[in-house]
């Protein structure tokens, strides 16, 4: 049973996450959903002009480029709703699965491969309405307040989306790049580590007890798993931030003409946009879709954008 002192210690430890985690969420989620085109665009009247958004190449850059034109507050934009469904999340875990946290986090339970790939998908459609709100917070260019839900929910979500809000599990292509990024770490990823290096991450093992050939394996696995893995996180990325709006259809996809968009505040100060957005108006069709129009239009550089964060993951879940 969780008691109340365990509950207690983990407060300062989500405090202190969340403190490094959130900064360096919303630079990644930024460079990766920054439009980038590499050709030539049509204006108003037909006539072919250059792309004229920012253009960053480095994780680093786009760092460097949101505390140039947001400061502190624009690096910590996303940070109720990530704080609300870490504390959601947590009290679930706490509360229903009754396995209380250790430094700061949690390890699915043993439940074999299927059980494993179950309990994951699970989490991922519990949290995904509010990494959608998230990944939204993060990208939009409007101001949000900290403790105006209402007027920040206007702002990021369309009115269909809060009249029906499980259309957003219908975004094209999103559950689809989440579950096969689910898939591929539990049925490739998992048992490969269990495999190759079952006495990693358990307590008294010396230097003597791994095998470097298996090791060099293992990473040559998560390299190219994550040959695999970073594409569908650029993808999802891309797919989260896309809006969805009614038709006289009912197609999420379809773009209302009119009354499906409201005026909002820009972040006050701030006379360039810091990242690059697509238009509503031509949306991502689905998850095949999206990597297409990547690749058309701002090359397949784009797709493996801060891919050394997902090799990096990978390496060190080869420890956990």
């Amino acid at each position: 049973m969780v008691s109340f002192y365990d509950f207690l210690l983990f407060i300062p430890s989500l405090a202190i996450s969340l403190a490094i985690i959130v900064p360096l969420t919303g630079v990644l989620v930024r460079f990766r959903a920054n439009y980038n085109p590499k050709g030539l665009q049509l204006d108003a009247e037909g006539g072919a002009e250059p792309h004229t958004g920012p253009v960053i190449h480095s994780y680093f850059g786009m760092m460097l480029r949101v505390y140039r034109i947001e400061g502190w507050p624009g690096l910590y934009k996303g940070l109720m709703p990530t704080l609300l469904s870490s504390a959601v999340i947590t009290v679930f875990i706490l509360f229903f699965l009754d396995a209380p946290p250790r430094h700061g986090a949690y390890k699915a339970p043993t439940a074999g491969i299927i059980g494993t790939l179950a309990y994951s998908v699970g989490m991922m459609l519990i949290s995904l309405p509010t990494a959608i709100i998230t990944y939204r917070s993060i990208t939009t260019p409007h101001k949000l307040a900290y403790f105006n839900i209402v007027q920040s929910i206007r702002i990021l979500l369309t009115p269909t989306e809060r009249a029906r809000p499980w259309i957003l599990y219908l975004t094209p292509g999103l559950l689809a790049a989440e579950v096969i990024h689910i898939a591929i770490v539990v049925l490739v990823l998992g048992p490969l580590h269990r495999f190759l290096l079952p006495s990693l991450g358990t307590p008294n093992v010396s230097i003597e007890d791994i095998s470097f050939l298996k090791l060099s394996l293992y990473i040559v696995v998560v390299v190219l798993c994550a040959a695999f893995l970073t594409p569908l996180e650029v993808i999802a990325t891309r797919l989260a931030i896309q809006r969805n709006h009614a038709s006289p259809e009912f197609n999420s996809v379809s773009q209302e003409v009119d009354g499906d968009t409201e005026e909002t505040m820009e972040f006050a100060g701030v006379e360039e946009d810091v990242i690059g957005l697509r238009s509503e108006g031509d949306p991502y069709l689905g998850l095949v879709d999206c990597a297409q129009r990547i690749i058309a239009e701002e090359g397949y550089v784009a797709l493996y954008r801060a891919w050394w964060l997902t090799l990096l993951g990978g390496i060190l879940s080869a420890f956990a």
